[in-house]
């Protein structure tokens, strides 16, 4: 590269971190919304040694049994029991106030006189979610437990989950991949399709600068901020939350550097035609939402049906979110993650290069 042709590469690097700079809300949502997200999701999802399981008790049925039930139930020190009327349980359900709905059997017998028979119960529950599966097994424990019933095998709990293992250790990785992948596409692409908006791209057009510089300068500008986009959500689960990056953090910085070059070069290939605001924000949205939904930022992909993996693993950000959770958490090293790095690598270098061969300046 002639020093004519560097110095004119780094000037338009130097207009696009500027042009970035400039803009407050930019800057909110690279480096400031990440880390609130981090922050409201790690204390909505944060570890407890003690969480009570929330229960709705109908205040319907026989005074005398449900008076019975509704004392074994405050009894146990894992339940947090609310009695509610029918429509109130209900809406308190639907709500997630409560996991699970108990109520004394309409359909059952009556209790004979004087007797100790335990009571006929209704659970109702959402059995879609795992709180409300959970729920139901701890409720059905204490009442059969208060009833008289012995184990017949001796257990106990083992320690909690060691750091790595916890929700926030799994969500941080995935905040920085959707950073990343964010600040690639819209970053990238709202500038491109901005300029060719406002008449600039058809002025650079009368000038030598060669397309191939222009759009590598864009992606360049992005690529210096890679370090405190990373080190803003890392650090912020560092200091809040105590997440820990098991493996090297070089080897943290190269895979968001890869990340980056790979949205980079799938931002620039989605404004290389577009006209106006509103048909890129079209195609970003078409690009991103699948990702979104697939990539595991804030569950496991592996959840999917087995045959659909496959394909959502050459995802861009499941290959980025997969790498980064693998040194974050597993300590692994580049050499390990070679399938996620090599999905990065033909993502970025595709768009890229289909980017310059159809990239239209108006």
């Amino acid at each position: 590269m002639s020093s004519r042709r560097f110095t004119a590469l780094v000037e338009l690097t130097r207009a696009r971190i500027l042009e970035f700079v400039r803009e407050p809300e930019a800057v909110f949502w690279v480096f400031v919304f990440p880390v609130l997200m981090a922050v409201a999701l790690g204390i909505a999802f944060r570890s407890q040694t003690a969480a009570l399981t929330s229960v709705a008790l109908l205040d319907i049925g026989e005074p005398a049994r449900r008076a019975e039930l509704e004392q074994k139930l405050r009894a146990s020190p894992r339940l947090q029991v609310r009695v509610l009327g029918e429509a109130e349980a209900a809406l308190a359900l639907r709500k997630t106030r409560v996991e699970v709905i108990v109520g004394l059997d309409p359909a059952a017998p009556a209790a004979p006189a004087g007797g100790n028979a335990p009571p006929a119960l209704v659970y109702r529950f959402d059995p879609a979610r795992a709180e409300g599966r959970a729920a139901r097994l701890v409720v059905d424990d204490v009442v059969q437990r208060a009833w008289g019933r012995a184990d017949a095998v001796a257990t106990v709990d083992g320690p909690p989950p060691a750091r790595g293992a916890r929700y926030i250790d799994f969500l941080i990785p995935g905040l920085i991949g959707m950073n990343l992948m964010g600040s690639g596409l819209w970053g990238i692409g709202f500038s491109v399709v901005s300029a060719r908006v406002n008449k600039l791209l058809k002025r650079l057009a009368a000038t030598p600068m060669r397309r191939g510089d222009f759009l590598a300068s864009i992606a360049l500008s992005r690529l210096l901020f890679l370090g405190l986009e990373v080190a803003a959500i890392a650090g912020a689960g560092r200091l809040l939350f105590g997440v820990r990056i098991e493996g090297s953090v070089l080897a943290v910085l190269m895979v968001s550097l890869l990340g980056a070059l790979s949205f980079g070069g799938i931002g620039l290939l989605v404004a290389a035609r577009p006209r106006t605001i509103e048909a890129v924000s079209g195609w970003m949205n078409l690009v991103q939402l699948p990702m979104w939904l697939l990539s595991g930022t804030f569950f496991s992909y592996e959840r999917f049906p087995a045959f659909a993996l496959p394909f959502i693993r050459l995802l861009p950000l499941t290959a980025l979110n997969d790498a980064l959770r693998g040194i974050i958490n597993d300590g692994a090293s580049l050499g390990m993650l070679w399938s996620p790095v090599l999905v990065l690598l033909v993502w970025g270098l595709g768009g890229f290069l289909v980017a310059v061969r159809i990239f239209r300046w108006q």
